[in-house]
């Protein structure tokens, strides 16, 4: 029996509406400059190497600015009448130039290497938008801790109260994990800046290409060296998301501590009104509904930062569709969720403040200061640092039993509980007993590296000062490269229009 003659037309009417009319919408929302720029950077290449002569390139060059000036993306419908918007520009073109001339603009390229670097030239400026933000909330972080560098709080472990420490010395622990988290991010943009350009379809070409120059005139720092892995190695896409997952998980921890902190059990942590709403039925409440759009704006980011290594997962090293139109332009939505949470992070972080009644009352009723007395047991009495604890555990049972202070109500029970474990009294009187115990005397002995005394802490946001300035100089730096890349291309491209 022989087979069915086939004689469908391409493209079939549900693969048109379920895949090719979304890439190309994708490619026209999204890569249309990163189109232009691609096919005028390559385009000034092959004039330059030769491959094209002058005359060749001028007119393809006219013909391009003709097209750019005739297709109204905002008013551009898909129709089927070509694959994708790249068989748009090139429809256009044979138009105007014939099917030749106009077919020469693609020698030594591909769809596959045009496509990592449009993806990659979609991510760049996303990369760059997300630094700058995660560095505002950097600076209002250590500016925050400054200002909060003696200012008392309670921390907590395992959810209790476990010692005072500062705001300024909370803010500074988490000044350091968001510099490590832009340190990834940045190292994701190392990879992001490397041009595929040149590798073609996966093996470069046989023409003299000049690689070095296209990712200059395109804003790359250098190419990305081996053709193949310009194709099939998406580590620049699992790399930036990745960073991005790892930032935003450890940016839900402080904001997950704002929300006990502010709770009315807690309420050491007090969020102005223009950050506060009001019940519609309760007048008494003050929620400060900010800090719970922080947390689940936060979760999506990560979870869809995250998608995208999932769909990275399992797949071949080689080209595939699976990191391509549709994967990006939902990455894309994790980077405007993600300028949500530091702009409003930042604003919230240089707003609130600690309520210092009720640190000083937790404070009282918790008595975390007990382990300063045990240390100074040791130093003071020349006690074991086991017999010390001893005698501080006594002590913080006796005045938490009678709902007391350690500082008013706790030299009684010290003194007796020192006497019973070591058989004689202690030399401390009431008064230093009370300055050993007190939340301001702990954290100014704990004055060594990386301690919140006033000493130590404002060293350390020194150097977190010195780190944010180097993020900020380097950022400048990539900005004026990119200047000047553009300032070149377009020199050069203008060139090309006004040759014979």
């Amino acid at each position: 029996m022989s087979a069915m003659k086939d004689t469908s037309v391409f493209p079939d009417p549900i693969y048109k509406d379920t895949v090719l009319r979304p890439l190309f919408d994708g490619a026209k929302d999204h890569h249309a400059d990163g189109f232009r720029a691609i096919d005028r950077a390559h385009l000034v290449m092959l004039a330059e190497t030769g491959i094209l002569t002058r005359e060749q390139a001028s007119a393809i060059a006219k013909a391009l600015v003709a097209i750019d000036a005739e297709i109204d993306l905002d008013a551009l419908v898909y129709t089927g009448e070509v694959e994708d918007f790249f068989f748009l520009i090139e429809k256009h073109l044979k138009a105007r130039l014939g099917p030749d001339l106009a077919g020469r603009l693609h020698t030594s390229r591909s769809r596959n290497d045009i496509d990592h670097t449009l993806f990659k030239l979609g991510l760049k400026p996303r990369t760059e938008i997300l630094l700058e933000k995660m560095r505002a909330l950097l600076d209002a972080v250590l500016t925050t801790a400054d200002r909060e560098a003696e200012t008392l709080i309670v921390a907590y472990t395992h959810g209790q109260p476990a010692q005072p420490t500062t705001f300024g010395h909370y803010l500074g622990a988490m000044a350091e994990v968001l510099i490590r988290d832009i340190e990834k991010v940045e190292a994701a943009l190392e990879v992001i800046d490397l041009s595929p350009m040149g590798a073609a379809a996966i093996t470069t070409s046989g023409f003299p290409i000049d690689r070095e120059r296209v990712a200059g005139l395109l804003g790359f720092s250098r190419p990305l060296e081996n053709s193949y892995g310009c194709i099939a190695s998406v580590d620049y896409i699992t790399g930036i998301y990745g960073a991005m997952a790892l930032s935003f998980l450890h940016l839900g921890r402080p904001i997950q501590d704002f929300q006990v902190w502010s709770s009315f059990e807690v309420g050491q942590l007090y969020v102005p009104n223009a950050l506060v709403q009001i019940s519609s039925t309760m007048p008494q409440k003050r929620n400060p509904v900010p800090i719970e759009h922080l947390r689940h704006l936060a979760s999506q980011t990560y979870g869809r930062a995250k998608a995208m290594l999932d769909v990275m997962h399992n797949t071949p090293f080689t080209d595939m569709n699976d990191s391509e139109g549709e994967s990006q332009a939902m990455g894309y939505q994790a980077f405007d969720a993600a300028y949500r949470v530091l702009d409003l992070f930042t604003a919230l972080i240089a707003q609130v403040s600690i309520n210092p009644e009720r640190v000083e009352i937790n404070t009282k009723r918790s008595c975390i200061t007990i382990t300063e007395l045990a240390d100074s047991l040791v130093r003071l009495e020349g006690l074991s640092f086991r017999q010390a604890h001893e005698v501080s555990a006594a002590v913080a049972k006796a005045v938490v039993a009678a709902d007391g202070s350690l500082v008013e109500d706790g030299y009684a029970p010290f003194a007796a509980a020192f006497e019973d474990a070591t058989g004689r009294a202690s030399t401390l009187s009431p008064e230093r007993f009370a300055e050993l115990v007190s939340a301001r005397h702990f954290v100014s002995v704990r004055d060594r590296l990386g301690g919140p005394a006033p000493s130590a802490l404002h060293a350390s946001l020194g150097r977190y000062r010195e780190k944010l300035d180097a993020f900020t100089a380097g950022a400048a730096q990539r900005a004026g490269t990119l200047k000047n890349a553009h300032s070149e291309l377009n020199t050069q491209f203008n060139a090309l229009l006004g040759a014979a």
